[in-house]
């Protein structure tokens, strides 16, 4: 029997051409309706409201409708990664998701005394993990490392760093620094400050002697290597603006320096003069912000992946 007739034989068989029907069919029924994906929204005019007001909290301003978009689509992603976790039941294998059911069985007082395996199962089966805000966030973190290691970022070259150090030269300026020392008198002790000033003068009173004419000041009477913006969170803007008016050197008495508070004698022990930052005080920011900025890409791209076998509703 040759080859050609055992495969005729073969092949005109009645139950093979069924199934190569079916495959056909199956085929093609898939193509013409395919299987439905997961749909994630529209969120409830409830958690809209809710953004808005998160928004309106940290900034004190309205959303613009752009604005508004941005965050709903936010919360759709944040939906997506949460029923992802669900799907490959990523929730039943978490630690963190163990100790929260069981918290939350326990503030509920529905422990009963039965084992802890008993009581978390029970709180799957009464699906709380589902309500639970920060079981949601614990898994959409766990999906966001997921999908970053499908293809995680290299580290920043030496390139990337100077590059990046060099674009951002005017951010990482050292701004002038002050080591100094005070005297405070309060609105309405003009009398005071005047003989301070007199007794000052006439014996060259050091800092540390010179206290006891002055006043208590909470904020202390020595600062050390502090930037004007350091100094106005100490004694308000008007004082810093009135000592960088001044042309002041290191070992000398300055004064009296308004600000919010009185006046001020101030000693000045030394100036750091403004200058630019080195590569090496600012590489470990540097490269923590381009690793930030990689690991945002990463994800970014996984997520436009991900989003692909999901329908969006707004």
């Amino acid at each position: 029997m040759t080859l050609l007739s055992t495969s005729y034989r073969f092949f005109s068989k009645p139950w093979l051409h069924f199934v190569l029907l079916g495959i056909i069919l199956n085929d093609i029924s898939g193509r013409i309706f395919p299987t439905p994906v997961p749909i994630i929204g529209p969120l409830s005019t409830e958690r809209i409201s809710g953004l808005q007001r998160q928004w309106m909290d940290v900034t004190r301003t309205v959303p613009t409708p752009l604005q508004l978009k941005s965050m709903i689509r936010s919360e759709l992603d944040r939906d997506m990664m949460f029923h992802f976790a669900l799907s490959r039941e990523l929730h039943l294998h978490d630690p963190v998701v163990y100790q929260r059911l069981l918290r939350n069985m326990s503030f509920l007082d529905l422990l009963r005394g039965e084992p802890k395996e008993q009581v978390y199962k029970e709180a799957i089966d009464m699906r709380m993990h589902l309500g639970d805000e920060v079981i949601k966030r614990r898994m959409i973190q766990v999906v966001e490392q997921i999908l970053v290691a499908r293809n995680p970022p290299d580290r920043p070259s030496e390139k990337q760093i100077t590059e990046a150090f060099e674009s951002r030269k005017k951010e990482f300026q050292r701004p002038t620094k002050y080591t100094l020392q005070h005297l405070y008198f309060p609105q309405g002790k003009r009398t005071n400050l005047s003989s301070a000033m007199n007794v000052i003068r006439t014996k060259n009173l050091t800092p540390e002697e010179a206290r006891k004419f002055s006043f208590p000041f909470l904020p202390g009477y020595k600062f050390v290597r502090q930037s004007g913006e350091q100094l106005s969170r100490r004694f308000g803007y008007e004082f810093t603006k009135n000592l960088e008016a001044l042309d002041i050197s290191s070992n000398n008495w300055f004064g009296p320096i308004g600000s919010t508070y009185g006046q001020h004698l101030v000693w000045i022990d030394e100036i750091e003069l403004e200058r630019d930052a080195v590569l090496s005080e600012v590489r470990s920011e540097l490269v923590r912000d381009l690793e930030r900025d990689a690991y945002k890409g990463v994800l970014a791209a996984e997520l436009d992946k991900l989003r692909m076998k999901y329908e969006y509703r707004q």
